[in-house]
């Protein structure tokens, strides 16, 4: 039986995908770096729909992090310049599908070109309500929790916020993914096993999935696996489940 023949009994009410193996694609394929990255980029236009398709109501894809800064200067312009030409290119569709777009990370660090592209999108699609679809661009998950922290220091500091009221709500309340559910799978490709600085706190129950696949190499018959495999698992978030009594 395929796994896109199987009636998921579950599907994640949000996923988020760590894409990984772009430039090790594009050595396999005998092509230039920003081959595999431009590769990569029509296999997100391919997931993003399949995952409206199987109900998946959030989507949240690494795309840009921190930490690429220290790629290669001819790779980082390769990778904004497809982040632009994606926001110019998909920005229509998305919201015709009814779909938000959201990006989450800094954005002083980019262009004024790139800022204005991503707030555009971000406007026109703000009415979609069937899904959401969010970026991660220059964003670390260390980052996140030191910037949701010195917002709370301010607040105490000007006496807004009592530290005994300070509690795990107040954190995920200040997250830059505050609008969302905290994530339910997180795929990532490419054969790696860590999770790179991403969504640190949000991944606290979350469940993973590992493949070997690349990127570029990743869709929707390798994501029906993912979702095949999450739909089967029993998720106790810390809590032993209660012992059946006869």
């Amino acid at each position: 039986m395929q796994a896109s023949d199987i009636q998921f009994r579950s599907v994640p009410r949000h996923l988020a995908i760590i894409m990984d193996g772009n430039n090790r694609w594009a050595r396999r394929e005998g092509y230039p770096g920003a081959a595999g990255h431009r590769a990569g980029a029509e296999v997100v236009r391919e997931i993003v729909s399949a995952c409206e398709v199987r109900g998946i109501r959030y989507l949240t894809l690494f795309a840009f992090s921190s930490e690429n800064w220290g790629r290669p200067r001819a790779e980082v312009r390769a990778l904004l310049a497809l982040l632009s030409r994606y926001l110019r290119n998909e920005v229509e569709k998305l919201a015709k599908d009814g779909v938000r777009l959201r990006v989450i990370g800094r954005r002083d660090r980019f262009s004024t070109r790139l800022q204005d592209l991503i707030a555009k999108a971000e406007s026109v699609t703000e009415a979609g309500n069937r899904a959401t679809l969010t970026l991660a661009l220059d964003y670390g998950g260390r980052w996140d929790v030191a910037e949701v922290t010195r917002s709370i220091a301010q607040d105490v500091l000007a006496g807004e916020l009592n530290p005994d009221d300070i509690d795990e709500e107040t954190v995920s309340k200040r997250l830059a993914t505050a609008e969302l559910p905290d994530p339910d799978l997180c795929i990532r490709t490419a054969g790696e096993a860590r999770i790179s600085n991403f969504l640190l706190w949000q991944f606290a129950y979350a469940e993973f999935w590992f493949t070997e696949v690349l990127w570029p190499d990743f869709d929707e018959t390798v994501l029906d696996l993912a979702l095949a495999d999450y739909a089967v698992r029993e998720r106790r978030f810390g809590v032993r489940p209660l012992m059946h009594r006869y």
